[in-house]
C-alpha cells in the first residue's frame, strides 16, 4: 500500500510541473492516448455557447451471421449482434479536463446475467487531465497499455475477431489510475511511454476488496516517426502510408493476488494468484501492406487452484504462450485481403487440462469508409493438439457488417 501511495503522490506531482503547453478545444481528437477506439470522423458534436462543456456522441455495432463446422458435432449456424455500443466524450469547463464513458448493449458484451453478477454494461468511465500535449493522466475504468490488438477497438481490425493469443493472454480493461507521455514526431523518431497501477479485477468489480495492485508499464517506439491519421490504432494501411512507418513495443503487467482466472477476465478462482504477463508487437505499414506481429504470454506459480471445500473441485490461469503473424494489403479499391496465422503453446502444469492450439484465418475486407463502415469476410481454422496424441479441428465461415460514427 506504501508503494501505492508513493506512486500516486508522484503522479499529483507530475501533473504540478506539467502545464507548459497550452492545450485549446481543437486538439481534444489529437491524443487522447488512452482511449481504445478508431475514429474517422468526430461524431455528433454539441458545445455550449461559452465553451465551457463539449459533449460527442457516437455509435457503433457489428452485426454477423457464422456458419461452424466443429469435429464431432453437426454442424450449424448463428446471427447476432456481436457488439452495440454508444460512447460519449468531451470535455468539462476547461479543455484540459476531459471525460469519456463507453456503453455496450450486446448480449456478447454484456455477457450473461447471472445471481450476485453485475451487468456488464459499462466499458469505460473515465476522466483525463491532459496539462500538455505530452502528458495525459487518467483516473477510471479503460483499457490497459497492454497488447496492440486488445488496446485497438474491435471496430477497427482487419478479422472480425481478435486472435487466440489475445483471447487466452490479455490484459483487458481495468479500474485505475494511468499516466502516459507521450512524443511522437511526423518523421524522426519517436516514443511513448504508458503505466497504469490498477485494481487487477478488470470491469465493474464490486464483490470484494484486497491488498493486491495490478501495475503496468509500456515502451512503444517509431523509428521513422508517427503514422498517418494516428495509424497505429487501426489494423490494415487504410491511410496508404507514402514512406514506411514501423512500431515496436513491450508492455510488462503484474497482477498481484488476482482473483480471477485471467486477471481482468474469466471465473473466480477458488484461490488468488499472483501473474505476470509480456506483450511484445511490431507493425509495419508501407503503401497498402501491413505486417503485424506479436508474442503474448502469461506466468503464475502452481497455476491450478483447488476448492477448499472440495479438492476435487478445480479451476486454473491459463499460462503459457503464443505468436500472432497477420499481414495484409489494401488495393487502391479499397478491397483489403489478410491473412493470419497464430500458435498457442500451454505450459506443462496444465497441458493435460487444455490443448496447444494453431489458427489459420483469411479475410476480405470493403472498405466504404474506412474502419467505420465495412463488409468482412472470414473462414478460420482453429487445430487442437492434445495431450494424449488426439487431434480436432474446428472452423467457421462469417460474415460481417461494421457501421458507426
Amino acid at each position: 500500500m506504501k508503494k501505492l501511495v508513493t506512486l500516486l503522490l508522484l503522479v499529483i506531482s507530475t501533473v504540478a510541473v506539467a502545464q507548459d503547453v497550452k492545450v485549446t478545444t481543437k486538439d481534444n481528437d489529437l491524443k487522447l492516448a488512452a482511449l481504445p477506439y478508431y475514429s474517422y470522423g468526430k461524431g455528433l458534436g454539441i458545445t455550449s455557447p461559452d465553451s465551457l462543456f463539449q459533449l460527442n456522441i457516437r455509435f457503433r455495432m457489428q452485426n454477423r451471421v457464422t456458419y461452424f463446422e466443429n469435429e464431432g458435432e453437426d454442424p450449424a449456424y448463428s446471427g447476432e449482434i456481436r457488439r452495440l455500443r454508444l460512447r460519449f466524450d468531451g470535455y468539462v469547463g476547461n479543455p484540459h479536463f476531459l471525460y469519456v464513458i463507453q456503453l455496450s448493449f450486446a448480449p456478447g458484451d454484456v455477457g450473461e446475467i447471472q445471481d450476485g453478477e453485475n451487468i456488464n454494461i459499462i466499458r469505460d468511465a473515465a476522466v483525463f487531465y491532459r496539462p500538455n500535449k505530452h502528458w495525459s493522466f487518467l483516473f477510471g475504468q479503460t483499457k490497459l497499455p497492454g497488447n496492440r490488438q486488445r488496446v485497438n477497438s474491435s471496430g477497427a481490425l482487419q478479422l472480425t475477431d481478435r486472435s487466440i493469443n489475445n483471447a487466452r493472454f490479455t490484459i483487458d480493461r481495468d479500474f485505475g489510475f494511468q499516466a502516459y507521455y507521450l512524443n511522437e514526431n511526423k518523421d524522426k523518431f519517436s516514443y511513448n511511454v504508458k503505466t497504469a497501477v490498477s485494481t487487477g479485477e478488470g470491469r465493474n468489480w464490486t464483490k470484494s476488496a484486497d491488498d493486491g495492485v495490478a501495475l503496468t508499464g509500456k515502451l512503444e517506439l517509431m523509428p521513422f516517426g508517427s503514422f498517418k491519421n494516428d495509424g497505429t490504432n487501426f489494423e490494415g494501411d487504410v491511410a496508404r502510408e507514402k514512406t514506411p512507418k514501423l512500431l515496436l513495443s513491450g508492455a510488462f503487467h503484474q497482477n498481484n493476488l488476482a482473483r480471477r482466472t485471467q486477471g481482468q477476465l474469466g471465473g473466480d478462482l477458488f484461490e488468488q494468484k499472483t501473474m505476470k504477463s509480456v506483450l511484445l508487437d511490431a507493425m509495419l505499414k508501407y503503401n497498402g501492406w501491413a505486417l503485424m506481429s506479436s508474442y503474448m504470454s502469461r506466468s503464475a506459480k502452481d497455476p491450478i487452484a483447488f476448492n477448499p471445500d472440495d479438492i476435487t473441485e478445480f479451476n486454473y490461469v491459463p499460462v503459457g504462450s503464443g505468436m500472432d503473424y497477420q499481414l495484409s494489403y489494401v488495393f487502391p479499391t479499397n478491397y483489403e485481403i489478410i491473412g493470419r496465422f497464430s500458435t498457442q503453446n500451454m505450459h506443462d502444469d496444465i497441458k493435460s487440462l487444455t490443448p496447444d492450439s494453431k489458427q489459420y484465418s483469411l479475410g476480405v475486407t470493403k472498405y466504404l469508409w474506412e474502419h467505420a463502415f465495412k463488409l468482412q469476410g472470414e473462414i478460420t481454422l482453429s487445430d487442437l493438439d492434445y495431450l494424449d496424441g488426439s487431434n480436432k479441428q474446428n472452423w467457421y465461415v462469417r460474415f460481417q457488417l461494421e457501421i458507426g460514427i
